[in-house]
């Protein structure tokens, strides 16, 4: 055992290559072994950040420097896994989408979820067109995530420690302008290292929401937000992509739905009980490291 765990770490050391024309499994197996690992890697990553306030993007741009897989092909992948961790909502939740579903012609409430999904995920649409490319080119980079994440706890541990008065107990309680509000606060997830969920879960508790239903609507927010990213990514990036890409994409996407399931299930057991500050001092932690080994010299940060 002593002998292979070397091999294996040498093999996840190696550079990626999903940018070139990749060798299949049957003539290259440490190549796309390698590859295969850092995907369900990169998979597990995206699964376990995407519902917590702590920025799934930012942690997937950290490891993907690190593990050489910040190229053209590797952000689509990393857009791409994020549908994986959305289908995790819709199998939690599927009995209350299929109530609305089947509701929708008969039942106010299932016109009104709906309706204020789509108010709220109107705002990060028009933004995101609007500066998407040029957000990518300058901000996709570890130290303006470091700078994300500790801007982000900062505006957690301000909103954890005013007095929280809740107007909205459920979701079904919201009106169209509660949910344009939220819709507002995921914008400042365009930043990377701030967090679509932390914004939305954090701008949801600033007006007036419930933990649950500031949770709940952030996770249901979540369904068109990372189906348009990933297949707004996909169609405008087709020509880089293959059918040798398939076994890759496919490993973190499945990656991300598991991880995903078992995270979201432990936040809505964890804030029964609990805020969100422990995720404002991880953010803070985590976000000082990259700086100060950035610093330091300690690691050798994408800063281009």
């Amino acid at each position: 055992m002593r002998s292979i765990l070397p091999q294996v770490w040498q093999m996840v050391k190696k550079p990626s290559p999903p940018c070139g024309n990749r060798p299949r499994l049957g003539y290259n197996l440490s190549l796309d072994l390698s590859l295969l690992l850092k995907s369900v890697l990169m998979g597990l990553i995206e699964g376990l950040t995407e519902f917590l306030p702590i920025s799934s993007t930012g942690h997937l741009i950290l490891a993907g420097d690190l593990l050489g897989m910040n190229t053209e092909k590797g952000k689509v992948f990393e857009i791409v896994i994020q549908t994986g961790a959305m289908l995790a909502i819709v199998l939690e939740y599927r009995a209350r989408f299929l109530n609305v579903l089947t509701g929708l012609s008969t039942q106010e409430s299932a016109r009104r979820f709906v309706t204020n999904v789509a108010v709220a995920f109107l705002p990060a649409v028009v933004l995101g067109l609007a500066g998407g490319k040029l957000i990518k080119q300058h901000l996709f980079q570890p130290l303006p995530v470091a700078t994300g994440f500790i801007v982000g706890a900062l505006a957690i541990l301000w909103v954890e420690r005013r007095r929280h008065a809740v107007r909205i107990d459920k979701v079904e309680d919201m009106g169209w302008q509660d949910a344009l509000k939220v819709g507002c606060a995921q914008c400042l997830a365009l930043f990377p290292g701030m967090s679509r969920s932390g914004s939305t879960i954090i701008g949801g508790l600033l007006f007036g929401l419930s933990r649950k239903a500031a949770a709940e609507f952030s996770f249901f927010l979540a369904i068109p937000t990372l189906m348009g990213a990933g297949a707004y990514d996909l169609y405008k990036n087709r020509a880089l992509l293959s059918a040798s890409d398939i076994d890759w994409f496919a490993a973190g996407s499945v990656a991300a739905f598991l991880s995903a399931l078992v995270c979201v299930r432990w936040l809505l057991r964890y804030i029964s009980s609990h805020d969100f500050t422990i995720f404002a001092w991880y953010r803070i932690g985590f976000g000082v490291v990259v700086l100060a080994t950035a610093y330091l010299g300690i690691v050798n940060w994408t800063t281009n």
